[in-house]
């Protein structure tokens, strides 16, 4: 996991991501691309994804399913 600093917000990897929800990186990935969880491009172009926003989606029990 990324260190904290009083500037930075924590960020965590896809893969890390998929461990929290029990699915594959690759359906993260997806969710990003849906508009499903929030996420910010790194300077090298990879997606990260805020670590206090991914545990409010765990915490609500959803990641904001379309019925």
């Amino acid at each position: 996991m990324a260190k904290r600093t009083a500037e930075f917000e924590a960020l965590l990897t896809p893969g890390e991501v998929a461990n929290m929800f029990r699915v594959d990186a690759k359906t993260v990935t997806r969710w990003a691309q849906q508009g499903k969880i929030p996420f910010v491009w790194t300077l090298g172009g990879h997606r990260r994804y805020p670590e206090k926003k991914i545990h409010a989606l765990l915490a609500q029990g959803t990641t904001q399913r379309k019925a």
